[in-house]
């Protein structure tokens, strides 16, 4: 049995590892500032399905509140930080800058600190696969450049790895910092492709296909995700200790990148074609151009990451939005159904 302390658990992702481990045994403190980004209720909702059971603390605060933070880190003591709380969405970011500058990296480094004050045994960090930018060589590897973004967003997560680059190197503290590549699946946050879709297929409202569909993505399903975290987590990094010619072990620091997607992308069209069989609707159209910040293609080489924890699941795209379908009905049914309960917006 584990202590971890999961920052962002009410979030999407944050969520589904945190019910992850605590079906494991492991003793989880979450933190969440359950803001405002998109509706509340949804990450209501997440929190009532785990802050039930008896191994899970949950605090409410923003991570950014330094002497808060350390408080409770304090008093939880983790063995293992898995962060998870960020400003998410590369759209939002070109209009609302600060408050990436305040969630993504302040409090990252406040995160940083107080592993230096309390030591843990393994610090995770969680990247995306956008700090890759316009790169043109597909698929992308860990070894690859990755100083170019083209987002806000993007450069804020270029910058907490680099961060936390220098507090492994400097304090000794073991860090993965793992990059996302387009998660998806039930629970899903209102602002993501596959959530707008569904919910605008559902009633018969036209869907906004931005790139006019030429875009790919390496779409990777939550429960795959939440897998190879997990088995992540038991992977420390040790200076001097590469597994390999495709290890981005950094030479001086207990510090890797890891790519978290399987290595199997997929046109937006034929994603949006899955949902149709799925949810058993045509889709209205509206083709737009590309929008600021957002990147043609997304490909993940998964060499490393298998080499790291062996064969790692890959969820069909079919599969994966199916089982989105299914969670999206039964819980727009639950809130219709419930009483001063709205839809996310």
């Amino acid at each position: 049995m584990t202590r971890v302390l999961v920052t962002g658990h009410a979030g999407f992702i944050g969520f589904h590892v945190a019910k992850r481990l605590l079906a494991e045994g492991h003793d989880v403190v979450g933190v969440d500032s359950v803001n405002a980004y998109y509706d509340p209720s949804l990450k209501r909702a997440r929190l009532a399905q785990i802050e039930s059971v008896e191994r899970m603390r949950s605090f409410e605060f923003d991570i950014a509140d330094q002497a808060t933070l350390e408080e409770a880190f304090a008093a939880a003591r983790p063995e293992v930080v898995i962060h998870l709380a960020a400003q998410a969405g590369v759209r939002y970011s070109i209009d609302h800058p600060s408050s990436y500058m305040s969630s993504n990296l302040v409090g990252t480094f406040n995160l940083l600190e107080a592993a230096r004050a309390y030591p843990v045994r393994h610090f995770m960090l969680a990247s995306s696969s956008s700090v890759y930018g316009m790169n043109a060589k597909v698929p992308f590897s860990e070894r690859d450049r990755a100083d170019e973004p083209v987002s806000l967003y993007a450069a804020t997560k270029k910058a907490t790895e680099t961060l936390a680059h220098s507090y492994a190197h400097l304090y000794a503290i073991p860090t993965t910092a793992f990059r996302f590549f387009t998660v998806y699946g039930p629970w899903g946050r209102p602002d993501m492709a596959l959530f707008k879709f569904v919910r605008a297929m559902e009633v018969g409202d036209p869907i906004d296909v931005y790139g006019e569909g030429r875009m790919i993505r390496d779409f990777t399903y939550i429960d795959d995700l939440v897998e190879s975290i997990v088995r992540l987590s038991n992977v420390v990094p040790m200076v001097g200790a590469p597994v390999g010619a495709e290890d981005s072990l950094s030479p001086v620091a207990p510090f890797r990148t890891v790519n978290l997607g399987g290595g199997s992308p997929v046109g937006l069209l034929d994603f949006i074609e899955a949902i149709e069989a799925a949810t058993g609707k045509k889709s209205s159209r509206n083709l737009l151009p590309m929008q600021p910040g957002d990147v043609v293609q997304t490909s993940a080489d998964p060499t490393l990451l298998r080499t790291l924890i062996g064969n790692t699941p890959n969820t069909p795209v079919a599969t994966g939005v199916t089982e989105f379908v299914r969670w999206w009905r039964s819980y727009r049914s639950t809130y219709v159904a419930g009483e001063d309960s709205e839809l996310p917006h």
